[in-house]
């Protein structure tokens, strides 16, 4: 006969061996029911992993990476083992594999916010033309110009209609004309053209801008002397040939015709060139756009590292809701192009 007191230390040891195996605790009775769920949790885990690891090898031998394994068995028919020495199915690098669909709602989105960012600095720019003037475009040459750019990108008549009577409205903001001018990477003259309702605001984000990519801001005037302030009328390519082109500048009396890939630019003088357009509208139609620019007398080649800078810059003050154009005098080569259209 066993003491009762080694009876119950025994007692107690064992119920913490089986406690730990995962089994039912000693005594009770329903221990073969414990017993019995422990068991298939068990097996059903083991299947699990089991699965677990032929899909792993089946994603191998799908993409070439490598063979099926010898101690697992094939979770296909055996006739259709032939099926899985097709050549390996490649992956796009560029292409994420989670979703495609994504891809191309971020691609979506950011044209969007382009498009939307551009328009309100093409409705700025009536806004301000209407204010300055007659909310007639055939009255008011600048106004013109600006619905022109503006139906170039496909805005709405609703929203042009609504950017004029906003500048001819008492409540209009106050929006002041601003030139920048700085120094660039690569010893490049940059010129920055703002529409703001707050100089002080624009002023310090476009310093802060050519300081961050290893430029300066200078005082006006600056750089200027190596532009020229010229009327330039843009045309698509499909208007006509280089020669005709040419002869047609020399009819209108333009100065110069630019004819390149993407269209033909038409040069004036300022004073020439509200007649100019005219008579390349009658001729031609509406232009793809028209108004003045700063145009570079000369041209700065920029070596490849500054390049990317200097691109960089020009990207970031042109993002800025304040900054209505920007102008250089900087010529990259055909590997950084390449490269940054890649």
């Amino acid at each position: 006969m066993v003491p009762p007191a080694l009876r119950r230390k025994r007692v107690e040891v064992e119920w913490h061996v089986v406690k730990a195996r995962g089994g039912a605790p000693l005594g009770n009775k329903n221990a073969l029911k414990h017993g019995r769920r422990t068991r298939i949790a068990m097996l059903v885990r083991a299947e699990g992993w089991r699965l677990l690891r032929q899909a792993k090898a089946l994603e191998g031998v799908i993409f070439g990476s490598r063979s099926w394994p010898a101690n697992l068995p094939l979770p296909l028919e055996l006739g259709c083992r032939e099926q899985l020495s097709h050549a390996p199915i490649s992956r796009d690098p560029r292409m994420a594999g989670h979703s495609q669909f994504k891809n191309i709602m971020f691609r979506k989105g950011k044209q969007d916010k382009e498009r939307s960012k551009l328009f309100s600095k093409l409705g700025r720019e009536i806004t301000v033309a209407s204010k300055s003037g007659l909310p007639d475009p055939a009255h008011n040459p600048r106004l013109r110009t600006a619905i022109i750019a503006a139906k170039a990108v496909s805005m709405s008549k609703d929203t042009i209609d609504r950017a004029i009577k906003k500048g001819q409205g008492g409540d209009a903001e106050n929006y002041d004309e601003v030139r920048y001018e700085g120094r660039g990477p690569g010893g490049t003259a940059i010129i920055v053209e703002a529409l703001t309702d707050n100089r002080n605001r624009t002023s310090a984000d476009v310093r802060s801008t050519f300081a961050k990519y290893g430029g300066e801001m200078v005082a006006n005037n600056s750089v200027a002397f190596l532009f020229s302030r010229v009327g330039q009328i843009v045309y698509p390519k499909d208007k006509g040939s280089d020669d005709a082109m040419l002869e047609l500048a020399i009819e209108v009396g333009a100065e110069e015709c630019v004819s390149t890939d993407d269209g033909h630019e038409f040069l004036t003088a300022l004073d020439d060139f509200i007649a100019v357009r005219d008579a390349l509208d009658a001729r031609l139609g509406a232009p793809a756009s028209a108004g003045f620019v700063w145009r570079p007398q000369n041209t700065v080649s920029v070596p490849d590292a500054a390049g990317e800078n200097l691109i960089k810059l020009i990207e970031t003050l042109d993002d800025h809701d304040d900054v209505q154009n920007v102008y250089g005098n900087y010529e990259l080569s055909d590997a950084l192009m390449a490269k940054l259209a890649s």
